[in-house]
């Protein structure tokens, strides 16, 4: 069952637009810490534009969360697969050409080669290349069966929509001279793909979503140049506030009859504290104060937006928008001095 309402996001697009063509005078540095941790970051914030570009230009499928018997057969409708496919053809290539010219046009051109980051920022960045992979894949299946795609078609096409525009940047890095082909990048980028593919393939629908959190944290003040001085730019750049969560629609589990609420989820929560560099001893830490970098663990509960039904337009544009936030609740963190526990966590 498709919903027709087209939703806008020119606001968040035209931002994460501005964050990418600034990209030439921001990572100018090649590849050195400041010059691939700003790199990592704007390479995601390139997959969210397309992903905001592909929200602002077709409308959103509900076929991701089905309504037990209200799957019908698919028709092809033509008309909107050849705009699918066009418009995500456009949308990938002009971003392409766009990011070749002004992130690499400073660097020559070398033979495909590879470098390690996988040590960097306790996985925080790959965790991120996994979200933009999977929402990615979970636009392109929505729009696939938007047009009347079969199912399979639809999670072949779409679900790996991610990994493929993802890969082509990765290639882009590996031909040139400031930065590699980072294997740990393509690895999250598939898991990404391949969780919201094997949920369509198994139930038909996303019964575990990845989620997003962030609070402000003081770190930003050591290094504002690396971890961002503006709130936004401290939203994509300060990895110690980023929280990623794995969130469980626990009805999706109990089976039709049940009548626990639809919208209420369990998550369990990935994050990192005491960054200020890509790794401990970055280029010029002696002058830095030092932190305790470790990781954290969270368990909570969560709201899942996308399960909450409603007759209104504006909301079903909000909830479907605002899904892949982690909604605040109460948490646990777990980490190597013990068990905290916050009446709120964001």
């Amino acid at each position: 069952m498709a919903d027709d309402t087209r939703f806008g996001h020119r606001a968040g697009a035209a931002y994460l637009c501005r964050v990418i063509l600034e990209g030439k005078s921001i990572c100018h540095t090649g590849r050195n810490e400041k010059g691939i941790a700003c790199r990592q970051r704007l390479r995601i914030s390139s997959a969210i534009f397309l992903l905001f570009c592909s929200l602002s230009s077709y409308p959103q499928s509900d076929s991701l969360n089905p309504v037990p018997g209200s799957d019908p057969r698919p028709v092809l409708q033509k008309k909107r697969f050849l705009a699918v496919v066009a418009g995500e053809a456009v949308l990938a290539g002009a971003s392409v050409l766009g990011l070749n010219e002004v992130w690499y046009d400073d660097h020559t051109r070398v033979p495909l080669h590879s470098f390690n980051d996988n040590r960097e920022w306790l996985g925080m960045d790959k965790a991120g290349h996994i979200m933009a992979s999977y929402y990615i894949g979970r636009i392109g299946i929505g729009l696939m069966k938007w047009s009347g795609a079969e199912h399979k078609r639809s999670v072949l096409y779409g679900g790996f929509l991610g990994t493929g525009y993802l890969t082509i940047l990765e290639l882009f890095d590996g031909f040139s001279s400031g930065w590699g082909f980072s294997w740990g990048d393509m690895a999250a980028n598939l898991a990404g793909s391949l969780m919201v593919s094997a949920q369509e393939l198994c139930w038909g629908g996303q019964r575990i979503t990845l989620k997003f959190s962030y609070h402000p944290t003081g770190y930003p003040e050591y290094r504002p140049e690396l971890l961002g001085r503006s709130p936004a730019e401290k939203l994509f750049k300060d990895y110690n506030g980023q929280t990623y969560w794995v969130s469980l629609n626990l009805a999706s589990f109990m089976g039709n009859g049940s009548r626990f609420p639809a919208w209420l989820n369990a998550a369990v929560g990935y994050g990192a504290t005491g960054m200020i560099g890509g790794v401990e001893k970055f280029p010029g830490w002696q002058s830095h104060p030092s932190f305790e970098r470790y990781p954290q663990f969270y368990i909570a509960l969560d709201a899942d937006l996308w399960r909450i039904k409603t007759r209104s337009r504006f909301l079903k544009g909000f909830f479907s928008t605002f899904g892949f936030i982690k909604i605040p609740l109460p948490a646990i963190e777990l980490n190597k001095y013990g068990v905290k526990v916050y009446p709120l966590y964001f």
